[in-house]
């Protein structure tokens, strides 16, 4: 059974799926909800193959992709466009009354960091979401700094089938802000909307992280997401990071498919089994 349903100001749709066990039937109540969070300029087919990992094993999973244009422009400039989503996401648990089962969130490179740091802000700080049982998060190819390079090749990856001068316009205007705002301006700016990597860096949460990465990856450096893994771990956080070595950025599983899905399935068991009931 799938259940569809619409956020409001997002003007996206957020993509409820019920599992399937063997005898077509909604998951067994407590089973974990696992929320994706899709990489800029992801379709939706993509990431429901990583829906089936957690749907076998009976949980229910939320699918969600943040727009291209807030991920590049609207949060390059400073403009916490992804807010509203963030809280929207965390409403739709209450709405489909599942709110007190642990979830899980898997976070696919900076365009699900971006909107995974407005929901951490978001669990700590509205009363309604504090109750929420987070019981761990996976990184996959995420996050990153502000690699101007990386930004700039995931940006054109998501253009390449626009009209060239637009496309070379958005890659200037992208490139030209973030210099700007991002980078030089930066020890002034991070005052008024501090960087989503520094944020993640110091995040309250205390629920494990699985870090997923490799050495090859051309968008976001394995040394970031090192720096990361190993920030969190000090602060106390159960941290594990797994290097693939040699597959693309966020392509791990579409490479590596059967250990990809076992490390998932593994945190998951692992998370759930440990959370507070």
């Amino acid at each position: 059974m799938r259940h569809w349903g619409a956020v409001g100001s997002a003007g996206v749709k957020l993509k409820l799926c019920w599992a399937q066990g063997s005898a077509d039937r909604e998951p067994a109540e407590g089973q974990p909800v696992v929320i994706l969070l899709g990489w800029a300029g992801c379709q939706d087919k993509y990431l429901a193959k990583y829906s089936a990992i957690y749907s076998q094993k009976g949980c229910t999973v939320i699918r969600y992709i943040a727009p291209w244009r807030m991920i590049f422009f609207s949060e390059t400039f400073g403009i916490r466009s992804l807010q509203t989503p963030a809280r929207q996401l965390l409403e739709l648990l209450f709405d489909y009354r599942v709110e007190n089962r642990p979830v899980i969130f898997h976070v696919f490179s900076n365009g699900g960091a971006v909107l995974y740091r407005y929901i951490i802000e978001a669990l700590h700080t509205h009363k309604p979401f504090k109750n929420l049982r987070v019981a761990g998060t996976i990184f996959d190819s995420a996050p990153g700094r502000r690699n101007l390079g990386g930004g700039l090749r995931a940006l054109a990856t998501i253009l390449v089938s626009m009209n060239v001068l637009l496309k070379y316009f958005l890659l200037f205007t992208f490139a030209s802000t973030a210099v700007v705002l991002r980078i030089l301006l930066y020890p002034l700016t991070r005052f008024i909307h501090e960087s989503h990597f520094d944020a993640l860096l110091k995040a309250p949460s205390r629920w494990p992280e699985l870090y997923l990465y490799s050495q090859a990856d051309l968008i976001i450096k394995a040394s970031e997401i090192q720096l990361m893994a190993d920030a969190r771990q000090r602060l106390g956080v159960p941290v594990k990071a797994v290097d693939f070595s040699d597959s693309p950025h966020v392509s791990h599983m579409r490479v590596y498919p059967t250990y990809y899905c076992s490390l998932c399935t593994t945190f998951l068991s692992d998370c759930v089994g440990g959370s507070a009931p």
